[in-house]
């Protein structure tokens, strides 16, 4: 297929179905390549559609069975059945019922699409337009039926069968050998909400009590043998069930919940009414097979998946240009909740990390789309860090503008008003405008351009005058398809900064809202404050008020003096990264500017040096991230053109290995100290402490590779858990040498039973940033842990070699090369994930011209495969469109 040929979806052509489907009565007889699936549906035209339309139902590689409405068989000249479609030529115009059979072959399924079977284990993944693989379907959001749903298998081959809603039957038949269960949803749900599970596994169960007394088991299925491995992901779901009854007013409302986690899964997670299914390295953990991390992004992930059952489920999308209303919103939701659990500065400084290093590189390339696109030709290359992380900042800003109270009124609003419903981003804000009585016509625009807008931010102190006037403007520069930019609404929070901290904020200013925010909603504005007998420090986006970059004019002394004395911590930790920044930019913009970066490090061992004797101690998971340098990526976004990543990743290691020299007997002494030998507990405070003793333990490899590698083969030696393990190997990962592969093979000899600890494995050789890692990536993948039908290793390993800076930019191209050669491979057999693979160009206009020219070949070359898929072709032609 070639990406001109896919008809172009836009948001303006929408209309509403022209049928309902109000009840769906399935009855699915499992095998592991013939499964039957009986669909029966109550079907009646919409008084909202065409009034003479036919009916034409979704299909995917379907084969249709047997056709009969309303119980007499159909004849071949009153429909038409394609493997894409299911025409009915004359439908009746009153309520009727459609019985449809058909059969598909899970086992052979490995787009893991529609109903597949991982490692005996049959699973859906339905979202955005999987169901049409299960049976013919009006497979679009805005349809939402009652399911009862009936499943049948051998019993012995899956013991366990799950679907959506409450358990209302089950029993055996044919003397035992099989059974049944059979399930009922009460809420309407669209058909990308379906879903079932059947296989051998084992689980942990829990009751629990909703806050309005509803009594409800919660269980956590997983492979069996790893029950032991469950009890993290039932603890956060019972925690954030709780949360979210505190915090937004969200109850429960079924008599069951339930989590399965499964081995092979296209993403992390999938919010099924009733039943969430999961990628297993987003429920598995113990000490030994899981990290710091993994522990933290389970409890953000089963968090973010249960707070769908209202922001998705109970309200969901009218159509997809609409998924950030459910996405955006519901990763708010997970954001705040895990800023509650555990660091709220920490957990801003991750998300905006993580927002600047993927989306902010997706907004400055030819990928760049809103938050709400306007049109597409393949959905699945819209599950983007914009729709997720910039819609998610979206709403962000909206809490800022209009308050804490007027918010959680509008969402109670959005809640009450929109329950049941297929709603649109206009109704949405529609509640919030009521609530807050503010005009929110302008702050729409966050949904409708793309690109990451700059503040330009200057200020002039007045002595005489005793006044400090900040000058604010903003710019956006053109995207695809929007090359005029109109001014957004900016919510800038801020603080001055005097010799003894905050100073009063005293303006007349229209643009100020009091309780230090400004709204930059023009080009450009000026506000002055009075009654000031110092010269500030402006301290500006403080928690990072909106998703922009900011050009601020402060020397890198007036930057420290904010790190030493603001009250914002996220503001504290910027400073650090706007110093480090500039010296990168500059090193990397220019060789000469190199020796520039021993300077900076003594600039910021100045501040560092007490900062990590007084006060790293009381907030460690703080100042690990005040120790890490801004991410190579992040410094190739901000020069932006003619990048030369050998010189970025130069700089970035020049200015590391400085500033771990400067800061030498206090690393090591955070290294000894903060080994507390205590037994391994996941919480916040236990996790902040490894992670600044593991920073420190990178910075002293960089350093000084000799000590560097002795304490990293020590601690792993040492090491009762693996956030410390993989910490040593990674910091061994800096040190070339004999000792270096003898700790890669005793990692892999430890692990080698543990696929999802392998993944990081792969992962760690992946990012060596070193002339030979790409012949070594192709060597591991004849590795027995490795498969090119497994998601999480081809994400860990070719995944990991993609986001190598250095050696994906190869100057000879064959890391681009090599890139392209697994997406074509791969497009053959799972199209999503070689889609989210080929992203890994999104950058590569900004490369220096050689480089650019090898990028854009391979583009081309993937682009020109014939037969390519729909997802796959999409993204090289936005890429080099």
């Amino acid at each position: 297929m070639r990406a001109e040929d896919t008809p172009l979806i836009r948001l303006e052509d929408y209309r509403p179905s022209d049928w309902l489907i109000d009840t769906v009565d399935l009855d699915i007889r499992l095998h592991h390549n013939r499964t039957r699936v009986r669909s029966l549906l109550s079907l009646r035209p919409n008084p909202a559609g065409r009034p003479d339309a036919p009916l034409v139902l979704d299909g995917d590689e379907l084969s249709l069975s047997a056709l009969r409405l309303d119980g007499l068989l159909l004849n071949d000249g009153a429909y038409t059945a394609t493997p894409q479609a299911l025409t009915l030529h004359a439908p009746p115009r009153r309520r009727f019922t459609l019985m449809i059979d058909t059969e598909v072959d899970p086992s052979a399924n490995t787009k893991l699409m529609g109903l597949y079977r991982s490692s005996r284990v049959y699973c859906t993944q339905c979202e955005a337009d999987g169901f049409r693989r299960i049976s013919y379907f009006l497979d679009r959001p805005d349809v939402m039926s009652v399911y009862t749903v009936r499943l049948e298998a051998a019993k012995m081959s899956a013991p366990v069968l799950l679907s959506n809603g409450n358990l209302v039957a089950a029993g055996e038949i044919a003397g035992g050998e099989r059974h049944f269960s059979v399930w009922h949803d009460p809420h309407p749900k669209p058909a990308y909400l379906f879903a079932l599970v059947g296989g051998a596994l084992d689980h942990v169960r829990q009751d629990y009590v909703t806050a309005d007394g509803r009594s409800v088991e919660l269980a956590v299925y997983v492979e069996p043998g790893k029950a032991d491995r469950a009890g993290w992901a039932m603890d956060c779901l019972v925690r954030c069930m709780r949360w979210d009854e505190r915090v937004f007013g969200r109850n429960y409302d079924l008599d069951v919940f339930n989590v399965v986690a499964v081995s092979d899964f296209n993403m992390g997670a999938m919010e099924n009414k009733g039943l969430n299914i999961f990628n297993d390295k987003y429920v598995l953990a113990d000490p030994q097979t899981a990290t710091d991390g993994d522990y933290a992004s389970i409890e953000a992930i089963i968090a973010h998946e249960y707070f769908h059952n209202w922001t998705g489920n109970r309200i969901t999308c009218r159509d997809w240009f609409q998924l950030c209303l459910k996405e955006g919103l519901t990763v708010f939701r997970d954001q705040e909740f895990s800023s509650d659990e555990r660091s709220r500065p920490v957990k801003r400084i991750a998300d905006v990390r993580t927002l600047r290093t993927t989306q902010f590189s997706e907004d400055a390339g030819p990928l760049a789309h809103p938050v709400r696109p306007r049109a597409y030709k393949e959905i699945n290359n819209f599950y983007t860090p914009t729709v997720y992380e910039k819609g998610a900042e979206v709403i962000r800003m909206l809490k800022v503008l209009i308050g804490i109270e007027a918010f959680r009124a509008g969402m109670d609003l959005y809640f009450a008003r929109c329950d049941g419903k297929a709603a649109t981003i206009e109704e949405f804000l529609a509640c919030f405008a009521e609530a807050s009585g503010k005009d929110l016509t302008q702050f729409a625009r966050w949904y409708e351009q793309a690109g990451t807008p700059t503040i330009i931010a200057s200020g002039r102190y007045d002595a005489g005058a005793r006044s400090f006037t900040l000058d604010l403007a903003q710019t956006t520069a053109p995207t695809p398809g929007q090359p005029d930019k109109q001014p957004v609404v900016l919510p800038v929070t801020l603080g001055l900064i005097g010799r003894a901290g905050d100073l009063p904020l005293r303006t007349t200013s229209a643009a100020y809202a009091g309780d230090g925010l400004i709204v930059l909603d023009q080009p450009s504005l000026s506000v002055t404050f009075s009654d000031l007998d110092e010269q500030p420090i402006p301290s500006l986006l403080r928690g990072f008020s909106a998703p922009v970059r900011l050009e601020l004019d402060l020397a890198d002394a007036d930057l420290l003096r904010l790190f030493s004395a603001d009250s914002d911590s996220f503001n504290r930790w910027q400073a650090v990264q706007t110093v480090a920044s500039r010296a990168l930019v500059g090193a990397g913009r220019n060789t000469a500017k190199r020796d520039a970066l021993a300077a900076t490090a003594g600039e910021l061992a100045e501040v560092l040096i007490p900062f990590l004797r007084d006060q790293a101690p009381a907030d460690p998971a703080f100042a690990a991230q005040v120790l890490r340098l801004p991410a190579q990526a992040d410094i190739a976004r901000e020069i932006g053109q003619a990048v030369d990543p050998d010189a970025i990743h130069a700089a970035h290691r020049g200015l590391s290995a400085e500033i771990g020299r400067r800061l030498g007997p206090h690393l090591l002494a955070l290294h000894e100290t903060l080994d507390t030998k205590a037994p391994y507990r996941p919480d916040a405070a236990s996790a902040g402490r490894r992670a600044l003793r593991n920073e420190a333990l990178g910075l002293i490899a960089l350093t000084s590779p000799e000590a560097g590698a002795r304490l990293a083969e020590a601690q792993f030696a040492a090491g009762d858990n693996l956030t410390d393990r993989l910490a040593a190997l990674a910091a061994m990962t800096l040190v070339p040498g004999e000792s270096r592969e003898e700790l890669i093979g005793r990692f892999a000899k430890s692990y080698a039973a543990e696929p999802l600890v392998l993944d990081k494995w792969l992962m760690a050789q992946a990012l060596i940033p070193e002339a030979g890692t790409l012949d070594r990536v192709r060597g591991l993948m004849q590795h027995p842990a490795f498969s090119l039908g497994n998601p999480n290793r081809i994400r860990a390993l070719i995944g990991g070699f993609a986001a190598n800076l250095t050696q994906f930019n190869r100057p000879d191209g064959e890391g681009y090369g090599f890139v392209a050669e697994i997406v074509i491979a791969l497009d053959r057999t799972n199209p999503q994930v070689a889609s989210r693979l080929l992203g890994s160009f999104k950058s590569w206009r900004m490369l220096e011209p050689g480089r650019k020219a090898l990028a854009e070949a391979k583009l081309a070359m993937v682009a020109q495969t014939p037969n390519l898929s729909r997802d796959v072709a999409d993204i090289a032609e936005r890429a080099l469109g």
